[in-house]
């Protein structure tokens, strides 16, 4: 498409239309101090040589040979090459919405085993074709608890994800649904009693996190009992699903959101991701986003196509379950080409690396930096709070001198466990030698 700007007269007329003598009048309402009054400072026009020395300058700036102990959301996991090939063909890579099923059947096939290899990971038993995160999953599923149930709250555990519930704070006050949040136990858990205690007749459903935030798995099935014996349904919110590896999956739940990032999505400054929602079958007719079927054809072959999609391309607008205007179709095929890769025994494996790989980084901060583990007493993934023997920014600040990003301070967000406290993680990609480096920076040894 060509880009056709207007003339002079074009603007005049249009102004003219308007109701206005000129451009500046239009922007009146603009405060002075947000107006541009200068050009933009674009730099001149470079050559193919010069972009690409500009861009080696980028690559420099980044932290090449660092250790990361960071997880929180976004985890490190090693990309199969076979992915970034796959993706970037043409069919994938230009792929738009396969609304036209007879040239769209790969797109539609590999949506089709996502959404099988996700049900078989979560216990689910429908899933869709993906959703824009892990934080907008779990805002809908809520949206679609009240949907179900007719009822319009919600109560969410402080052990959930602080970003996903200031995404879910966003969406739940446009929706008007009013939200509880609980607090956890000493063993890093949601507090069952207060969890039990803050469900009343009009709570459409209980929110948790496993492995919550705090790296802790929750008991799912007792949160599930509570929740149902009001009424009630359980939504579990996955952040780190290669813990679906060796973690049970939380078949007690009703509705499932999980953040498919692990699953061969690179860290990539922050997305895209993927997000995903499974359910139980009954409630197919209340999920967001794109479903994929199968079908046979006029000759009985098995084919693909788009069904039950309930998002507003494909319905009125008043009976669209959600907004969401697009999926993450190629990052999703990236996710399913990565589970392809590694097949049942190898994400169980790959989740025995990360739990042993933790466990490891546990002992030797413990034994050698004196730091003191929260949360003891309950099963954890790869992630655990460690209480530094000094503040969180300032161990930080000290390890970057040793090209080390250290652990997550968390007192921003739970301003109760003081300064000393931050999230610790170890995935496959964290080395004996790199923790064994951080041990000693942080006993204050010379390695």
């Amino acid at each position: 498409m060509r880009y056709l700007p207007k003339s002079p007269v074009d603007r005049e007329e249009m102004l003219a239309e308007i109701g206005v003598a000129s451009i500046d009048d239009l922007f009146s309402t603009i405060p002075a101090e947000f107006q541009l009054k200068r050009d933009l400072k674009i730099p001149r026009q470079h050559g193919e040589s010069e972009i690409l020395d500009r861009f080696r300058e980028f690559a420099e700036n980044n932290a090449v040979g660092y250790s990361s102990f960071l997880g929180a959301g976004v985890y490190r996991h090693y990309r199969p090459v076979i992915i970034d090939s796959l993706v970037q063909r043409g069919e994938f890579l230009t792929s738009y919405t396969p609304y036209q099923p007879e040239i769209s059947q790969g797109t539609l096939q590999a949506m089709f085993e996502f959404q099988t290899m996700i049900c078989e990971l979560t216990g689910m038993e429908i899933a869709n074709a993906s959703m824009y995160d892990g934080s907008t999953g779990a805002a809908e599923a809520i949206m679609m608890a009240v949907r179900v149930t007719g009822r319009d709250g919600a109560v969410i555990a402080r052990t959930v994800h602080p970003e996903y519930r200031e995404v879910i704070a966003t969406y739940a006050q446009h929706q008007e649904i009013p939200t509880v949040e609980v607090g956890y136990s000493a063993n890093g858990r949601a507090d069952l009693a207060a969890l039990d205690a803050a469900i009343t007749k009009d709570t459409a459903c209980v929110l948790i996190q496993s492995p919550n935030f705090f790296g802790t798995i929750e008991d799912v099935a007792a949160i599930a009992e509570v929740a149902h014996a009001k009424g009630a349904l359980l939504i579990v919110s996955i952040a780190e699903a290669v813990s679906l590896g060796i973690v049970r999956p939380p078949a007690e739940a009703d509705i499932v959101s999980l953040e498919a990032q692990s699953y061969g999505v690179a860290v990539g400054y922050g997305g895209p991701y993927c997000g995903v929602i499974a359910c139980k079958e009954k409630f197919l007719r209340q999920m967001p986003g794109r479903l994929i079927g199968e079908t046979k054809d006029i000759d009985g072959k098995r084919g693909f196509v788009l069904t039950l999609s309930t998002r507003e391309q494909h319905i009125r607008r008043e009976k669209a379950t959600s907004n969401i205007c697009t999926n993450q179709a190629l990052v999703a095929m990236m996710t399913t080409i990565f589970l392809s890769v590694y097949g049942k025994q190898g994400m169980k494996e790959l989740a025995e690396q990360n739990l042993a790989k933790a466990a490891y980084l546990q002992s030797v901060l413990g034994a050698s930096a004196g730091a003191k583990v929260l949360f003891d007493g309950a099963p954890r993934f790869h992630e655990f709070v460690l209480e530094l023997p000094k503040g969180a920014e300032e161990t930080n600040a000290a390890l970057l001198g040793e090209k080390i990003i250290g652990g997550l301070p968390l007192a921003k967000w739970y301003p109760e466990l003081g300064p000393n406290a931050s999230l610790w993680c170890a995935t496959e990609l964290t080395t004996r030698k790199q923790m064994d480096a951080v041990a000693t920076a942080l006993a204050g040894k010379k390695a």
